[in-house]
């Protein structure tokens, strides 16, 4: 069949770039065109029966051929040395990509993608072509995508092989040349996108950007996290779903001014142009663009057997042009939501049709396919598969028009008239809203995804699973009772928080929840009650730690001290618990923490109070002691917060646990000298294992285990290797959260202490 034919030749061809990417070098390219030149003299005796063969064959060719020459154009070039040999040099460079500010621990900073024209090194001077990353180290001054610039900066090696080098800039640099004119029109259009919803909410700010030209610069990481659960991610960025809306919206328009015909065509491709322009000639906006192309094109043209073969022919086209695209998680969702919109959704659309209206049909059958294409690898990424994604995508779909649509509208009206664009994106605004409460209650869900392995076994075996679905799909939606009892059982499994066998486990003392990079814990007071020590830096994760242990009473909260990694999680512990008094700091400092705090103590009318040290509290077979701080200025501290933290000596059923928070070495130090020898059955340590440790503190405790409170591959190297030695020199079973999940301190009936891991449980 000529759409088999057609998607194997995609797929042969991206196999084929993939293989060329790796490091062939040059003699890979000349190896590729003898083999082009050999399969043209096939070609030229006209054998019919290998024509088929002989296009699979020149495909993978040309995009093998095509991956080496681009690797060879990156390797060899002086900027790779240089950054091998970490030198310092002047450059010259083109900002290729929108600046991007990511926040740091104490600054902020900004990346871009450049093409780097000209530089001079180790006394020598070149003049290239080379794909870099340029990172400044603050957001000083104002760089825009098109400037030309010229600045020091040192070289480092890229892990990413597309990318020549890393250039950290060394202070601001100058520009030598601001962006052309296509550039400036289509910023201005970006910023009056902005504008128009500048007077809306939070959401409606960074959403409506991102819907119509890919602007993520306001998202947060929270946002994105409750888009990725919900799968829901391919709102927030440009993909092929904006571009059918927005050139869709144009040809209708223009079926209503009287285009017809070549018109309509003309019209359609300079929308195509107008979109890559507005959201930036990048490589994601390009990929977006193309697959958008050619989900038009396989729909309008009917059957698909034309879907499949526009399909199989944008594949190879793309990956000839761009071979790094083979090697893109991004290029391969967007053809597998492609695939699966193009070649499963008619069918399931057809068979819904049965038992409901064609709109419905089509609004469920699309984001269904889509999803069941991408799922493999969407769990090969994450580790975890959606289970809301389609009733997610479902609620949503009627939304994610209106917003992109009225988005784009009232920012081009904008530019004339504020006020009138701003009164049409109202509903883009109201629709973007919409689009962040379905997010954020959805990943509130019990059991948004479930995890999944993405060992080689496991995603083969979600493989068969997704094609064995899309097997059994057409049958089970052409029947409605079925269908609707299917659909019922998925809402009570998400909608249930199920059991955990052997959890919490008898005689939990204590549980060091798994909240990323920050400290949430729980005392055990009784049944269904704890004390809260910390919320950790996510509302979400602290509020399903506390559901696992069937916590629903907290008498004490104490917060150590107000950093984010801290406090940001306390309306996790709030919600739907009572909750009696807050303990905090004396330190009231980072000014944001503070006001987090109290907005949400205000709001639940929760008393806070500043604890002394010295003092003690008995809650049920609770007692603890305040340590520290010890102080009330740090003048020569790295971190006053820190230092401020409070420390506690918790007793309970015979074993004591020494509770650091986030102390540095010389308020450690100081806890020693004024304490003596603190001795401990448990260690709570300090800073999420950092390096900063009093090693006599620590090692003087005698303590048998000890918690490690840390998230999953953090940026700050956390736990420190010198830490993990010292714990195990002082004989010390230590348990972490990244890698054991929840971690639960357990007394048994005999006194014996141990501990109980659940495991990653989200």
């Amino acid at each position: 069949m000529r759409d088999g034919r057609a998607l194997v030749i995609g797929a042969i061809a991206w196999a084929a770039a993939y293989a060329g990417l790796g490091d062939h070098g040059w003699w890979a390219a000349a190896a590729g065109a003898c083999a082009v030149a050999t399969l043209g003299v096939i070609v030229g005796r006209r054998r019919r029966g290998a024509a088929t063969v002989i296009a699979w064959l020149l495909a993978g060719t040309a995009a093998f051929a095509s991956a080496a020459v681009h690797v060879g154009m990156v390797a060899h070039t002086p900027v790779r040395e240089f950054a091998a040999q970490g030198a310092a040099a002047w450059v010259e460079a083109t900002v290729d990509s929108t600046p991007v500010v990511t926040p740091g621990r104490f600054s902020h900073g900004v990346y871009f993608d450049a093409t780097l024209r000209d530089i001079t090194a180790r006394g020598h001077r070149y003049r290239l072509r080379a794909p870099v990353l340029v990172l400044l180290p603050s957001t000083t001054g104002s760089v825009r995508r098109g400037d030309d610039l010229r600045f020091e900066a040192t070289l480092s090696p890229s892990d990413r092989p597309e990318r020549a080098a890393i250039l950290s800039v060394h202070g601001p640099p100058k520009i030598l040349q601001g962006p052309g004119p296509v550039t400036r029109a289509t910023d201005r259009v970006r910023a009056a996108i902005r504008s128009a919803v500048a007077n809306r909410s939070t959401s409606a700010r960074v959403l409506v950007p991102a819907l119509v030209d890919g602007d993520e610069a306001g998202l947060s990481n929270d946002l994105r996290d409750d888009f990725r659960t919900t799968g829901l991610t391919h709102l927030m960025a440009v993909s092929g779903t904006n571009l059918t809306l927005i050139v869709g919206f144009i040809l209708l328009l223009a079926r209503w001014a009287g285009v017809r015909a070549r018109g309509l065509v003309l019209t359609g491709l300079l929308g195509v142009v107008g979109f890559v322009l507005l959201s930036g000639p990048e490589p994601s906006v390009l990929r977006a663009a193309a697959m958008g192309v050619i989900a038009l094109v396989g729909m309008s043209a009917g059957g698909q057997e034309r879907a499949a073969r526009a399909l199989g022919v944008g594949v190879l086209a793309l990956v000839v042009l761009d071979p790094w695209l083979a090697a893109s998680p991004g290029f391969a969702l967007s053809t597998l939501a492609t695939a699966g919109i193009l070649l499963l959704a008619p069918r399931w659309r057809d068979a819904l049709t049965g038992w409901l209206p064609r709109w419905a049909a089509e609004a469920l059958a699309v984001p269904l396919a889509a999803q069941v294409a991408c799922t493999p690898l969407v769990a090969a990424i994450s580790g975890q598969v959606s289970l809301v994604a389609v009733a997610a995508n479902l609620i949503a779909a009627p939304l994610v028009a209106p917003a992109t649509v009225l988005g784009l509208v009232g920012g081009v009206v904008a530019l004339v008239s504020l006020g009138l664009g701003r009164l049409l994106a109202l509903p883009a605004a109201w629709c973007a809203d919409g689009l962040v409460a379905i997010a954020r209650h959805g990943a509130d869900l019990p059991l948004p995804a479930i995890t999944w392995s993405t060992g080689a076994a496991a995603l083969a075996m979600l493989v068969g699973l997704c094609a064995g679905i899309s097997v059994v799909m057409p049958w089970l939606l052409s029947r409605r009772w079925p269908c609707l009892m299917v659909a019922g059982l998925l809402a009570v499994v998400m909608t249930i928080s199920p059991p955990i066998p052997g959890w919490p486990p008898a005689g939990w003392v204590m549980v060091a929840c798994s909240v990323g990079q920050g400290d949430g814990l729980a005392l055990r007071v009784g049944d269904h009650t704890a004390v809260v020590v910390d919320a950790g830096p996510d509302p979400r994760l602290m509020d399903r730690c506390l559901r696992r242990l069937s916590v629903r009473v907290v008498p004490i909260v104490v917060l150590t001290h107000f950093h984010a990694d801290h406090v940001d999680g306390l309306s996790g512990v709030l919600h739907g618990r009572k909750v009696g008094q807050v303990l905090v700091s004396s330190l009231a400092q980072p000014v944001a923490g503070v006001n987090l705090v109290r907005r949400l103590l205000a709001r639940s009318h929760i008393t806070e109070r500043v604890v002394s040290v010295g003092e003690s509290t008995t809650v049920g077979p609770l007692r603890w002691q305040v340590l520290a701080p010890l102080q009330d200025q740090f003048p020569d501290s790295d971190s006053p917060p820190n230092d401020a933290s409070i420390v506690m000596l918790v007793r309970v059923r015979g074993i004591r646990i020494l509770m650091l928070a986030d102390e540095e070495r010389p308020s450690q130090a100081l806890l020693r000298e004024t304490y003596g020898t603190l001795h401990a059955d448990v260690v709570k340590v300090a800073h999420h294992g950092s390096s900063k440790q009093d090693a006599a503190l620590v090692d003087g405790t005698g303590a048998r285990v000890a918690v490690i409170s840390v998230g999953i591959d953090n940026d700050y190297g956390h736990p420190a290797s010198s830490t993990l030695s010292l714990l195990e020199h002082a004989g010390m079973a230590v348990r972490r959260t990244d890698r054991d999940g929840d971690v639960a301190v357990v007394v048994d009936s005999t006194g014996h202490l141990g501990t109980v891991v659940l495991g990653n449980p989200h």
